[in-house]
Formats: C-alpha cells, structure tokens, sequence
C-alpha cells in the first residue's frame, strides 16, 4: 500500500512538477515573474537607444524616469500608449538597457497581464532587494472592467503601498485602458460615471507617452538607423515598396524589413 502511495504521489508531482527556486534578485538584468517567484530572462538584448529614431522627446522622458529610479529617487510610473508598432516596447527595454549599461542598478521585470492579481507577492520579494525593478506589463488590454479596477488600486489607493524601489511600466494601444465589454457598460443607466471610473486608471500613471502612425519620411529614418547599425546598404524604393505590401508603415515593419535585407545579404542579426 505505502509503495502504491508513494508511486501515485511521484505521478502526481510529475504532472505538476514545483515551481522553479527563485533567481537572485541581484544577478541578472532581466527578470520574468512566472510561478510567483522571479526567474532570469534566457536572452536579455536590448537594442542601443540611438538606433530608436524619431521618438527623441519620449526617449529622453522614460529614460530620465528611470535614472531616477536607478539612484533611488522619486519617479514616476509611466504608460506607453498608441499606435501598433511603434517602438514602445523596444524603447521600454532599450532605456533599462542604458541605464544598466551606465552602472544604474536596475531591473527589468516581465509580468504576465493575467498574473495582476499576484503582484503584491512580486512587490515583497523586490521590496528589501538594493535595487530598482522595472515592472513591465507589455501590450495591456482589459476583459473586464474588475482587471482595470485590480491595476488601479496597486498603482494608487491600495492599503500597502508600493516598495519605492519598484515603478510599473505599462505599454497598451489605448490611451485610456478602457475594458474590452465597455460597449455594454455604456447601456448603463450612469454612463457617465462607468466611464470616468475607467479612465482614471490612466490618470494614475505620472508620466504618458504617446506613440503616433509613423509617415513614410520617418519611416525612412527608422530603417536607415537600423541599416546603418548592421552596415546593411538599402535602397529607399525599396523599404517604402516593402512597407506598402505590408499595408503599414511603423518601426515592426522598418525592423522586418532590415531582417530581410540581412537574409538578402546572407547575414545573421
């Protein structure tokens, strides 16, 4: 009987194998939060900020945010908000990638848009760590108008507060966060409130920046940053005639059109 026990327990554990040992908070540059405990990013690479063109005014905005946050002063959580594929991730990992590269002692952490509810077990396993974290939520959107609420009270109003080492960093298509069942919450009798009650989810945030639709001029710079970074020669019909059988113009596309042009050329990136 106890071998029979002992067999379906070692199953079982099999099946639902523990979470991993958290990794050392101080060893690595770039977290993921997955399982309740932090584990090191397998590939950390983050593009030099000069190769992001065209987004000067809010590079120099989140980066100066987050050298604050490196030396341990006040600042500010931030929203990268607007238009698909137009640098705000890239630009996210591209200042922590400098600060780092300056000496700061920051961190970029990965959190899950679904693992909202288990950032305050984040918040204490960073809250006694000498060193700042990043908390990155990539591509945020709602389902339900309970999430937005869940954000809201971490960012401001929640009994405990946020260990001051810690600042959330948001990037969403929308400017103001709304809930994908929106449409049905505007047939309320208070329309009016149910919407203000959304929106101040971004009035949270002490610093927003937004990305616009790139044109073709700017998106002739973005691929000549990026070419000019790999010694790749381009010709300008060329990116342009890419981008238009894309249907779109932006930094993704500017990105896989350089890609391209390096398996063109028989090179790796």
């Amino acid at each position: 009987m106890d071998d029979a026990l002992t067999r379906i327990a070692a199953a079982l554990e099999r099946l639902s194998p523990p979470p991993p040992a958290p990794a050392d908070p101080l060893a690595h540059p770039a977290y993921v939060w997955r399982g309740g405990v932090l584990v090191a990013a397998r590939d950390f690479r983050p593009l030099p900020l000069d190769m992001l063109r065209g987004v000067d005014a809010q590079k120099d905005a989140l980066l100066g945010n987050l050298e604050r946050l490196a030396a341990g002063h006040a600042a500010q959580d931030v929203l990268l908000w607007g238009a698909r594929g137009t640098g705000k991730s890239a630009l996210v990992k591209a200042s922590v990638g400098a600060v780092q590269a300056a000496g700061g002692a920051l961190a970029l952490v990965e959190v899950s848009a679904d693992r909202l509810d288990t950032l305050p077990r984040l918040f204490d396993a960073i809250a006694g760590v000498r060193r700042a974290f990043v908390l990155f939520l990539d591509d945020l959107g709602f389902d339900a108008a309970a999430d937005a609420r869940t954000l809201r009270s971490l960012l401001e109003g929640g009994a405990e507060a946020r260990p001051a080492n810690a600042r959330l960093v948001v990037t969403s298509n929308q400017r103001h966060l709304l809930p994908r069942d929106m449409g049905a919450q505007e047939r309320a009798v208070n329309a009016r409130d149910v919407a203000d009650d959304q929106l101040a989810l971004a009035d949270r945030f002490g610093l927003s920046l937004g990305f616009h639709v790139v044109d073709q001029e700017h998106y002739l710079q973005i691929v000549r940053g990026y070419a000019e970074a790999y010694a790749l020669p381009f010709e300008p019909a060329d990116a342009v005639l890419w981008a238009t059988r894309r249907g779109a113009r932006s930094g993704r596309v500017a990105w896989q059109y350089v890609v391209d042009l390096a398996g063109r050329a028989g090179r790796a990136l």
